[in-house]
């Protein structure tokens, strides 16, 4: 099948452990969208906290969306290999006045609130042994997700400056994944809603560094019996390998999807055939959270 070089999605996962059906979601909406267009599919890996990251589990994972046939284009992005592409963009923001240290701990962020106050804007605090904040704006940030509607965020108000480099020298994630998509040409992300939140704050970011803004989609979370996001922190299970059709369809189902039943018979290959021929994205249900045992 020939590809649309002018639509490119992609999956990044973070090598937290094995791949669960929370994360199998969000990757199997990702690629149909992608794939129903005709467009490439990306896989990122962003390993850039090496205390949260198990060895193997970055192969774990890759294992895993091969046998559910989510096969990517190219090879796989590992952000430790791009340390010195986000160096550059905070001293790009460094040049315009942007930056500024802070020596805040979450707690106390948390304790007030949790919405970063700016305390350490003018206090000239050294780099080192401190996180490194951009400055927001005192503005709005308005987009369309393609799920859930109308967005509208005021950054000062919702989360106040953003960090960028965490005090004990790692790259945040708001910084490296903006950085990533516009270096991959990634036009469309389509990813879960508990990352809906941080939509707003990293097109803020793109803006500051010149980069292009991707289309935005963002799919229910799929939550334990206690509400709890899926999550090696939550105890998710791992995904059965032998049952990879089996969890396809539960994965459509969860996506609003409707797989035809004679498809409780077919291969993985045939699923996803199926699958990207008749993806629907506004049939997939804009709800936040969704409990997996309502889609068993």
């Amino acid at each position: 099948m020939s590809k649309n070089t002018d639509i490119i999605g992609r999956f990044a996962p973070s090598p937290s452990g094995p791949l669960h059906f929370g994360s199998l979601v969000a990757a199997t909406a990702s690629y149909l969208d992608v794939r129903h267009r005709k467009g490439r599919w990306l896989l990122r890996m962003e390993d850039l906290d090496p205390a949260r990251e198990p060895p193997g589990a970055a192969d774990q994972i890759l294992r895993a969306l091969e046998a559910h046939g989510l096969h990517w284009d190219g090879p796989v992005l590992y952000q430790s290999s791009r340390l010195d592409a986000y160096a550059e963009a905070l001293a790009e923001l460094r040049r315009q006045g942007r930056l500024f240290a802070c020596r805040c701990s979450r707690q106390q962020i948390q304790a007030d609130g949790g919405v970063y106050d700016g305390r350490c804007r003018t206090l000239g605090l050294p780099d080192k042994g401190n996180a490194i904040r951009l400055r927001v704006d005192d503005v709005q940030v308005d987009f369309i997700d393609a799920i859930q509607g109308p967005q509208s965020q005021h950054l000062k108000q919702a989360c106040g400056d953003v960090i960028l480099r965490r005090k004990d020298g790692l790259y945040a994630y708001q910084l490296a994944v903006v950085v990533d998509d516009a270096w991959q040409g990634v036009t469309d992300i389509l990813r879960g809603s508990d990352l809906l939140d941080s939509t707003a704050r990293q097109i803020f970011l793109q803006q500051r560094l010149g980069l292009p803004t991707p289309r935005y989609a963002h799919v229910p979370v799929a939550v334990n019996e206690l509400g709890q996001k899926l999550s090696k922190q939550h105890f998710a299970q791992a995904l059965a390998l032998e049952h990879c059709s089996g969890a396809l369809l539960q994965a459509l189902r969860f996506l609003g999807q409707a797989p035809e039943p004679a498809l409780t018979r077919a291969s993985v290959d045939e699923i996803l055939a199926w699958a990207v021929q008749h993806w629907d994205i506004q049939a997939v249900p804009k709800l936040a959270n969704i409990r997996l045992d309502s889609h068993s």
